[in-house]
């Protein structure tokens, strides 16, 4: 009898290729059912208009194109600032399940969710900027410097003087051998965060985002263009302005020109957290009262409504939206590489490349679809877009070193075949790590891509600030932060 042929019997299949196809099914089944069309009367004209404005840019169109600049500095250095002094302590003790429970839900809400909750707080205030950007960047910390300590030889450990206290052995025999990657990842992070300083301007923090969209909004787009060409620079020339030495430096700068503190009302704190996030049957009861059946029944009728009518449609949208972007950045990341690294291009494409790459890494998302959005009109397609030109600049960047270090025999030449036969090999599980890394961040960024009219999951928790449903928006808060758990510990699956 003849064997029956089962997906295990393929054994040409690899586990790579296995996961390719389940990403490329998934793309394509989500790809089907996304709004991508193209609603602009005249996309053309306004790109032309636009083209304009970046050849022609007005840098003096910006009154107060310095102090956004600053603040946009400000608000990140302390940010991170903010979040290493929080993070640091966390990552000593994220072993702990509860800790790292709590660190995933805190970096799994973006950061303009974040200022959006403390904006009903202190209002558009420095406080809501920092803490906006310090949350979900303590948590980060926590994680990353975490999983850095614990790949810290322990031979040192093994060597230190008997009697030796636990922060010296803990400094000398762990933090040192591990300082150099921990530097280049608060380097990183800063730059995420002069990203996230600028965007939170969108919704009226005095950053280089505010600025931005009131230029774009109105057509001013030799202003738009002027400002983006700024914030490109400012993160281009990051290594030469962010030395270590000049932070401490911009540091006291940046505490003494922050804006006018207003004076914190502890009673609207109070009420916050006591009446507006809670459900409105709940709002003014006793205690004791909520666990009335009459009550319990509203509360389930309120959150069962909520759920139905917005968490589930909004999450359907935002995976739709981010299997889109993720399969676009998977083709743009494999299409730009070769342009990027020496074993295919000479030195001049390189860093005609470099360019390009830094243009696209350095401007946020949020910005990038809200660019989009004025130019193709309201629909998913600027969103993906957007989030696969910035995850694809970035993974380009990052993967160039690891091409340019493949060990390729003396008889390689530049040509496409050797390339896909000799060096992707080597980078594809790499490069898929990656990508599903970033898959996380896509998660994080298609929610709040909503705000600008993409019904993801920041669509309704902006409608629902909007309306002071503080209590619905705290609710659709915590699916979205549960779905970025739940994708972040599939991906780690799949791949492992």
């Amino acid at each position: 009898m003849p064997r029956t042929m089962t997906f295990a019997g393929f054994s040409f299949v690899g586990h790579w290729q296995k996961i390719t196809l389940l990403l490329l099914l998934m793309v394509s089944v989500c790809w089907f059912f996304a709004d991508t069309e193209v609603i602009a009367l005249e996309p053309w004209i306004e790109l032309g208009r636009m083209g304009q404005g970046f050849i022609h840019p007005n840098f003096f169109a910006t009154e107060y194109l310095f102090e956004a600049l600053w603040q946009t500095i400000s608000f990140a250095l302390l940010g991170i600032t903010l979040g290493l002094l929080l993070g640091f302590p966390l990552a000593l003790c994220y072993q702990h399940p509860l800790i790292a429970a709590i660190c995933a839900f805190i970096r799994a809400i973006h950061e303009i969710f974040w200022a959006l909750i403390f904006l009903q707080i202190f209002g558009l205030s420095a406080i809501t900027g920092i803490l906006a950007i310090a949350l979900p960047y303590a948590a980060t910390f926590a994680r990353i410097f975490s999983d850095i300590l614990q790949q810290a030889p322990r031979h040192t450990l093994f060597s230190l003087p008997k009697g030796t206290d636990k922060l010296s052995a803990f400094i000398y025999g762990r933090w040192m051998h591990m300082y150099p990657q921990i530097v280049d990842y608060i380097r990183y992070r800063f730059e995420c965060a002069l990203r996230s300083s600028a965007v939170l301007g969108f919704i009226g923090m005095p950053t280089l985002g505010f600025y931005l969209e009131s230029a774009f909004r109105q057509g001013h787009y030799e202003q738009g263009g002027a400002l983006l060409i700024l914030f490109v620079l400012l993160i281009g020339s990051i290594r030469f302005w962010a030395k270590p030495i000049f932070l401490w430096l911009y540091l006291p700068l940046a505490i003494y020109f922050l804006p006018p503190i207003p004076a914190i009302d502890g009673q609207i704190i109070w009420r916050f957290l006591s009446v507006d996030i809670l459900p409105p049957m709940l709002q003014g009861q006793p205690f004791l009262s909520w666990f009335d059946i009459d009550i319990l029944s509203k509360v389930f009728d309120w959150a069962y409504k909520l759920i139905t009518q917005q968490v589930f449609p909004g999450m359907i949208a935002t995976l739709v939206l981010a299997f889109c972007a993720l399969g676009l950045t998977y083709l743009l990341t494999l299409i730009l590489l070769p342009f990027n690294t020496r074993l295919m291009m000479p030195k001049v494409i390189i860093l005609i490349m470099r360019a390009v790459n830094l243009i696209l890494r350095s401007l946020p998302e949020y910005l990038l679809a809200f660019v989009l959005m004025m130019l193709l009109g309201p629909s998913m397609l600027p969103a993906i877009i957007a989030l696969a030109l910035h995850n694809s600049g970035l993974m380009v960047f990052l993967m160039a070193r690891q091409a340019d270090s493949v060990t390729v025999p003396l008889t390689y030449q530049p040509r496409i075949d050797q390339y896909s036969y000799l060096v992707i090999p080597n980078l594809y599980p790499h490069f898929m790590g990656l990508l599903f890394y970033r898959f996380e961040v896509i998660i994080r960024e298609t929610a709040i891509l909503g705000m600008i009219g993409v019904m993801t999951l920041g669509f309704y928790v902006d409608s629902n600030f909007s309306e002071i449903r503080f209590s619905g928006a705290l609710l659709l808060l915590v699916f979205t932060a549960g779905l970025n758990v739940i994708v972040d510990y599939l991906a780690r699956r799949l791949l492992h």
